[in-house]
């Protein structure tokens, strides 16, 4: 992040043809690198600061622009400068609250003036939603606060002071109201790694496991994951999606993750515990309509028998690049039929050096595309990076897949090298 301290080097702004809109915005603007360097300024910008082009196209902002060093209590650099950060960190709009920056009198060297601005700040994002610009909006309300020619008890002067107070009121809970969000998030990281440990190690796969929360889920989500080793030779793999997001959406994909994993050490197999789970899912208020889909891996038979709640195919990459989805035993999602039925079970061998993937659907389904596009897409990248190591292939099957600023639904994705 960018503090109003840092000084980069200064270096041009992009080259970017932008100049002829640019100048026709209304107001005083001026372009920003994400280094806040001056790319460019309107003319109104530089006849309303006192500046030239040349004092500040080039050069740094706040070197352009310090805060006031006689005022002990200035805090216009240090609020503009967290502004900014949040527009780069974000790639969204922020508006700021009113704010007291004094500006360096040009003619009179020491001198500053009393000014006040009401500042805008906005991203420009290239095709892959990266920020390489900031629109730096400003409009400055001086006249309306210092109410001139007016007496000190004058009521535009109540008017001025009464302003200027709730605009900093507002400053300071805006902040205490990032902070809170911030301490919630923290809360929601903790709650997500209890219910989503780091599995442990099995005795005789490698495998590798990943969520990620949709955007503005508080990094918590619906999505689970479980590695359970069996009697046997054995290990049960499963992922499983609870409808909706955050907190919520947590608390029943805990309970559902809980009861499938006791269910899977004791059923005969993934069906039999796919049928245990969808009798619990009754009792679970917000598991409606979850899905679920879990595999038994035999180590000493080769073989892969698995079930499918309403869940996409998990998929197994063979060594020779093929990719088989298994999809031999779907069935209804958790609590989808009034009665209950026994679920269907398939089977399907293995040699050593295949690879198992289960996921849900925040990795391959798109608004605008059809499913089938979607699970091409993980088949070619699946069989492209087959023979990387489970933790680099599922990190290259995420990079791969997710949308570049940031998955729309949550995502699990667990990764078995058979």
């Amino acid at each position: 992040m960018i503090e109003d301290t840092d000084r980069p080097d200064v270096a041009a702004g992009p080259a970017v043809d932008y100049r002829a809109v640019f100048q026709a915005l209304p107001g005083m603007v001026a372009l920003l690198t994400p280094d806040l360097v001056y790319a460019d300024a309107n003319d109104d910008f530089l006849r309303l600061s006192g500046r030239t082009r040349e004092q500040v196209v080039g050069r740094y902002l706040f070197d352009v622009f310090p805060d006031n060093p006689n005022d002990p209590n200035a805090t216009g650099a240090r609020n503009l400068a967290a502004s900014l950060n949040r527009v780069l960190a974000t790639g969204e709009r922020d508006t700021m609250a009113l704010q007291r920056y004094d500006v360096q009198s040009v003619d009179r060297p020491g001198e500053w003036e009393e000014r006040y601005w009401s500042p805008v700040n906005a991203p420009i994002l290239d095709s892959e939603g990266r920020t390489v610009l900031l629109v730096h909006r400003v409009e400055e309300i001086t006249q309306l606060i210092r109410a001139h020619g007016m007496p000190e008890g004058n009521r535009a002067r109540v008017l001025e002071a009464e302003l200027y107070t709730r605009a900093r009121e507002l400053q300071d809970v805006n902040e205490r109201l990032r902070e809170a969000h911030a301490q919630e998030r923290e809360v929601a990281l903790a709650l997500q790694e209890a219910m989503l440990p780091a599995p442990r190690p099995l005795e005789r796969h490698r495998a590798a496991v990943r969520y990620r929360p949709a955007l503005g889920a508080l990094n918590v989500c619906g999505d689970w994951y479980d590695l359970v080793e069996l009697p046997g030779e054995r290990v049960a793999v499963a992922v499983g999606d609870v409808v909706g997001h955050g907190l919520a959406a947590a608390g029943v994909m805990g309970q559902l993750r809980s009861a499938l994993s006791a269910a899977s050490r004791v059923a005969r197999g993934p069906a039999q515990a796919l049928e245990v789970l969808g009798l619990y899912a009754r009792f679970v208020e917000g598991a409606e309509s979850a899905t679920a889909a879990t595999a038994f891996i035999d180590e000493a038979a080769h073989t892969i028998r698995y079930s499918s709640a309403g869940h996409l195919p998990p998929a197994l990459v063979h060594r020779d690049g093929t990719v088989e989805f298994l999809d031999g035993a779907t069935d209804p999602p958790l609590g989808a039929r009034p009665d209950h039925r026994p679920r269907p079970e398939a089977a399907t061998r293995f040699s050593e050096g295949d690879t198992l993937a289960l996921y849900t659907d925040g990795l391959v389904e798109r608004r605008t595309e059809d499913i089938d596009v979607g699970l091409d897409r993980l088949a070619r990248s699946l069989a492209a990076h087959r023979a990387a190591d489970p933790e680099v292939l599922a990190d290259t099957v995420l990079a791969e897949l997710l949308p570049p600023d940031g998955a729309t639904d949550d995502t699990a994705l667990v990764v078995v090298r058979l």
